[in-house]
This record gives structure tokens, C-alpha cells and sequence, in this order.
């Protein structure tokens, strides 16, 4: 069933030292994006806070040494802030989470790349010289981790892929990281921990960080 795709990203060169970064994103829908966040806030709020999430996650990987795509939830719409030059369009295939980013990260290595970083778009934390630093730690390990407070995890790269990091398993709870670095370990697998960041998810991580006071 996760026999290999044969499927090659389009639009890319394998240059930047074969470095590739992923973002994922959701289409910025209200009542879509920031579920969570909305039952406090409302829906139009939280739509708000996720573009304020995906405009700083724009700004701090345009200037990344690698090819960078955005890869969108359920479609590539006709305009948004992510369709410039800087970024690859791509749409995430997959039933869950796990699956999304196994054949994102998939594609990418059949692509010819050798050193892969996903992220998402939630993690106001979240700044450039993170990312140079995950795809320097490639250079010495096979995965690379950033560790989330609410126990998942906002970054993870990897230099050659491991199915069962991705498939099969339970997102959004609080062991994912510890899962994550169990499989790791199993495998004898060297991996990096980076600096522990917070995402935006509920109203309380919104309160904690520093975009609340800019939310009238």
C-alpha cells in the first residue's frame, strides 16, 4: 500500500546543497483553519491569527538556502501570499496527517533531494537561523527534530525516509514527540533536538505569546 510512488515534484531543481524545505499549510478558511482557537475567539478571529501565523511563516523561510514548496490542505488556490517566486506550490495527498507528510517527504527524496526539513504554519516562535540550524544538523545526523511545548513537535528533518514514522500513527496528542524519538531510537537513528518552540493552537497559547498583545 506504501510501495513507492514513482512521483517527481515538478518545477524544482535539486540545488541548495539539495536541501528542501516543506511547508504545509491549510487553505485560510474560516470555520477551517484554527478550530480550537475559534471556539474562543470566533471563526473570523482565528482566520485572522492564521494569516498572521502564515505571513510570518512566509517571511522567515523566503530566505532559507533551499527550494521551498507550500503545500496546501485541499487545494492550490488562484492567489495567496505564499504564490511568489520563493515557494513551489504543491498539494498534500493523504488521509491523515501521517500520510501527508510521508509522501510530501517521499516526493521530495524520489525528487532528488538529500536533506529534507517540513514544518507547518503555526509557530509565531519560529525564525530562519531554526531552519538553517535543522538543515546544518543534517549534515551530521539523519533527523533532526524541533520539539513543540504541547508535546507534538513544529519542525522535523531527515535524510532518508522511515515509513513508520508517519504512517499508522495518532496525531495531536500529547506523546507524539516522545513516540516520534522512541521510532527513532529504534532504528538507531542519530537524531538533533532543537530548541523547544510554541505553536498556536487554543486561546492559551495565543495569551502566552508574543502576538496577543496585537489581537484587539
Amino acid at each position: 500500500m506504501y510501495g513507492r510512488s514513482r512521483f517527481k515534484l515538478p518545477g524544482l531543481s535539486v540545488v541548495n546543497n539539495h536541501r528542501l524545505l516543506i511547508i504545509f499549510t491549510k487553505n485560510p478558511e474560516a470555520g477551517q483553519v484554527k478550530t480550537r482557537l475559534a471556539h474562543s475567539i470566533g471563526e473570523e478571529k482565528a482566520l485572522e491569527v492564521y494569516e498572521i501565523l502564515r505571513s510570518h511563516t512566509a517571511r522567515e523561510t523566503e530566505g532559507v538556502d533551499a527550494e521551498r514548496i507550500i503545500s496546501y490542505s485541499r487545494f492550490i488556490p488562484t492567489s495567496d501570499l505564499f504564490l511568489t517566486d520563493s515557494f513551489t506550490p504543491q498539494l498534500q495527498r493523504g488521509d491523515d496527517l501521517g500520510e501527508r507528510m510521508f509522501h510530501a517527504i517521499e516526493e521530495g527524496f524520489e525528487s532528488g533531494f538529500r536533506h529534507i526539513v517540513l514544518i507547518g504554519t503555526d509557530c509565531y516562535e519560529l525564525r530562519r537561523e531554526v531552519l538553517n540550524e535543522a538543515f546544518s544538523a543534517l549534515e551530521q545526523y539523519d533527523a533532526v527534530i524541533g520539539p513543540a511545548t504541547d508535546g507534538g513537535f513544529y519542525l522535523i528533518g531527515l535524510n532518508k525516509l522511515f515509513p513508520d514514522l508517519f504512517l499508522d500513527r495518532q496525531w495531536s496528542t500529547p506523546e507524539v514527540l516522545k513516540e516520534t524519538a522512541t521510532k527513532l531510537q529504534q532504528h538507531s537513528i542519530e537524531y538533533k533536538l532543537l530548541t523547544e518552540l510554541s505553536d498556536i493552537d487554543t486561546f492559551d497559547d495565543l495569551k502566552k505569546s508574543t502576538l496577543w498583545p496585537h489581537q484587539p
